[in-house]
């Protein structure tokens, strides 16, 4: 399958950022599933970058590359400083977060309600752009929030903040209801408008657009990418089921020859938890990831059982996941 040459290719999948998900454990157990699917880092506030413990928020294993990290704030000032911080760190895609409903992230005057702010996210890009030492500058969006009309909001937002120079945005075909819903709510319950993002690529073809909201499967991703659109983001799907949606990623969208399977993710999680055990990290900080690692086959309850049940345990070690997967073949057998 051919590449859109004018886009990255990695762009053409990638899993979403979600808070208390993708972090950096979570994010290397995909890299073994997929060598090409690009990932992000879980939204991290700009204030917390500038002022914080910078490794704790920042600090990721090179082997996660192509890794994106994705910044919340409304300050030009402080999200310049902090997209410098990242690309001192060596993040190859710096990503403004402008859809995400959380009632904290209202609160600091970002994440989706800076839909109703183009100008403002058009400065903030601005910054960011001109800070960047090589980072790409991208943006993550809704397609409008409240009482907006997203097909008049979104391609007048789309046209102020690529003016500044960004010319690749994620856009989450839903509305964001600020005002009555939850977050978890705001996930599920407006309606999904895919065409109006199809609209906006045919309006914007010189814009990467990439769709996220509500995909499931690599199926879905393939449809929206052969339609014209220049990748998929999938969210909770590729978390909790990540061998459905990455193992077969590479061959699938980006015309690798090869596949990989749950047990080459296990094989090559064991040195990473060796490591993370002598640096005095916990077993279940890592494996809580991996529970979706067989779902749908065969022992995948076993497997599952054994990781909920004893890799919280002082001294737990790769033997836990060890003995895991030994529950598994024997009752797949």
């Amino acid at each position: 399958m051919p590449l859109n040459s004018k886009i990255e290719p990695s762009a053409r999948l990638s899993v979403a950022p979600m808070m208390d998900w993708t972090d950096r454990h979570c994010r290397y157990l995909h890299r073994l599933l997929s060598r090409h699917t690009l990932l992000y880092t879980e939204m991290v506030t700009a204030p917390a970058v500038v002022h914080g413990d910078v490794e704790r928020l920042l600090g990721f294993d090179v082997a996660e590359h192509p890794v994106a990290l994705q910044l919340g704030g409304s300050d030009p000032q402080q999200l310049a400083e902090a997209t410098r911080v990242g690309c001192e760190f060596g993040y190859g895609e710096v990503n403004l977060n402008v859809g995400c409903p959380s009632d904290r992230v209202q609160s600091g005057r970002f994440g989706a309600c800076l839909m109703k702010e183009p100008a403002l996210v058009a400065d903030c890009v601005q910054a960011m752009i001109e800070a960047s030492t090589g980072a790409k500058i991208t943006v993550k969006c809704r397609i409008g929030v409240d009482d907006q009309s997203p097909a008049e909001i979104l391609p007048a937002f789309l046209d102020t903040v690529a003016a500044r120079g960004v010319n690749s945005f994620t856009i989450h075909a839903r509305m964001a209801w600020l005002d009555g819903l939850s977050p978890k709510e705001n996930r599920d319950i407006p309606p999904l408008d895919y065409e109006l993002v199809h609209r906006m690529k045919a309006d914007f073809p010189e814009l990467e657009i990439i769709l996220n909201g509500g995909i499931a499967d690599l199926d879905t991703a393939l449809e929206h990418i052969n339609r014209g659109l220049d990748g998929a983001m999938i969210g909770r799907a590729a978390y909790h089921t990540p061998t459905d949606i990455l193992a077969t990623a590479d061959r699938r969208i980006f015309g690798q020859d090869t596949d990989t399977s749950a047990e080459d993710a296990v094989a090559g999680m064991l040195p990473y938890i060796e490591n993370h055990l002598s640096n005095g990290g916990r077993l279940n900080q890592i494996t809580r990831h991996m529970l979706g690692l067989f779902s749908g086959r065969a022992g995948a309850r076993q497997w599952r059982r054994t990781l909920s049940e004893q890799a919280h345990k002082p001294g737990a070690g790769p033997e836990v996941v060890e003995q895991a997967l030994s529950h598994l073949t024997q009752t797949a057998a």
